[in-house]
């Protein structure tokens, strides 16, 4: 890989993760995905003190189909198998992405009668930017407050044999592609995209061509 190329990688990457700062929330919310590092890195948290109460959220997408069961399911057994106490997880199994993450988390912490004013979110590195914009826009209180964490891992330790480096630069590339267009859809809060950011997107379409149908009607 070339150096400038591995430049825009590097811009984008670092774009997409927010690197706030860590704070007492009233949960935390893991978002499913096909990394359980996530889930470890939430149970880790937990066990830091950050917040009394876990929910896992999601069903099975198209690249969790392999999974026995959904990524919520998944996900609390990583966490119970690092000490989290089954009584303090919420599962919510029926998401199929982001938007519905949200939304049926937020359903799910009302049908539990649970007072909720803040929100601590766990996601893969390069989704923290969008799963904070997509909580803004689809979480149905406005006054409860939600900031966004992940392992931060940069691009190279990142990558893994599950997780090979065409197939992350692919969802990188997606991911900020739901950055530019989700919010004319009102999936999502606007996001300011930085001059440098929007030429490092345009280098590695050039490199890596995405299928026009995915451009044209992505999902959220």
């Amino acid at each position: 890989m070339s150096k400038p190329l591995y430049q825009h990688i590097e811009t984008l990457w670092d774009y997409m993760q927010l690197k706030q700062l860590l704070t007492q929330a009233d949960c935390i919310l893991v978002l499913g995905s096909n990394d359980v590092r996530v889930a470890a890195y939430a149970a880790q948290l937990y066990h830091q003190g950050l917040a009394p109460v876990m929910i896992f959220s999601g069903g099975r997408g198209r690249f969790t189909q392999d999974f026995t069961t959904s990524e919520a399911e998944t996900f609390a057994q990583v966490a119970i198998d690092l000490g989290v106490p089954q009584q303090d997880i919420l599962l919510e199994t029926q998401s199929t992405n982001s938007g519905e993450n949200i939304r049926f988390s937020a359903a799910l912490i009302e049908q539990h009668g649970l007072q909720i004013q803040s929100v601590l979110l766990v996601q893969k590195p390069y989704m923290e930017r969008r799963a904070l914009a997509t909580f803004q826009r689809q979480w149905p209180n406005s006054d409860v407050h939600a900031s966004v964490t992940s392992t931060g891992s940069d691009f190279y330790d990142f990558c893994n044999e599950q997780l090979l480096m065409p197939e992350v630069i692919d969802a990188l590339i997606g991911d900020f592609e739901r950055i530019k267009h989700y919010p004319a859809k009102g999936f999502q809060a606007e996001q300011e995209i930085p001059d440098e950011v929007e030429e490092a997107y345009q280098a590695l379409v050039s490199f890596y061509p995405r299928d026009e149908d995915a451009l044209s009607c992505l999902l959220p």
